[in-house]
C-alpha cells in the first residue's frame, strides 16, 4: 500500500467514525495496510486523541463558516492535513499540504480544494513563523 492509499484509509476510518464506532482492526480485516499500518494507526489515533484541539484550531480559521457545518469529508481531510502538518514529522509540510489538496480534489466538495489549501496554508505559515496557530 502506498502512503496516498493509507491517507485514503484514514479518511475512510474517520468518515465511518462520524456515524458508527470504528475499530481500525475491523477495517484492517477488510484491507491489508501492509507496510503502512504504523502510519495509519499513528495518524488515526493521533487525530482522535487531539480532535478537540484540531477542531478548535480549524474552527478559528474557518472564518465565515462554522466548522461543524463543513461537509464531513472536507472536515476529515482538514484534520488529516493539520495532524500531518503540526504533529507528524515524518511528512514534509509541502507534502502534507499537497496531499490534502489532492484528497480534496478527489473526495471533497466542489470548492474544497481552494478552501482546504487556504486553511492549511495559513495554519502552516503561522506555525512555521512561531505565531500561535
Amino acid at each position: 500500500m502506498q502512503r496516498r492509499e493509507a491517507r485514503k484509509f484514514v479518511l475512510t476510518a474517520l468518515y465511518r467514525g462520524e456515524f458508527l464506532p470504528t475499530a481500525l482492526d475491523d477495517l484492517f480485516e477488510e484491507t491489508d495496510p501492509k507496510d503502512q499500518r504504523t502510519y495509519i494507526e499513528t495518524v488515526y489515533h493521533g487525530i482522535r486523541d487531539r480532535q478537540p484541539e484540531i477542531d478548535r484550531l480549524l474552527g478559528e480559521k474557518t472564518v465565515g463558516w462554522k466548522f461543524e457545518r463543513l461537509a464531513l469529508l472536507d472536515r476529515n481531510i482538514l484534520r488529516i492535513g493539520v495532524f500531518e502538518l503540526l504533529y507528524f514529522d515524518d511528512v514534509p509540510p509541502e507534502v502534507a499540504l499537497d496531499e490534502a489538496v489532492e484528497m480534496a480534489k478527489k473526495y471533497g466538495t466542489e470548492q474544497a480544494k481552494k478552501f482546504i489549501n487556504g486553511i492549511l496554508d495559513r495554519i502552516w505559515k503561522e506555525h512555521r513563523d512561531g505565531a500561535p496557530a
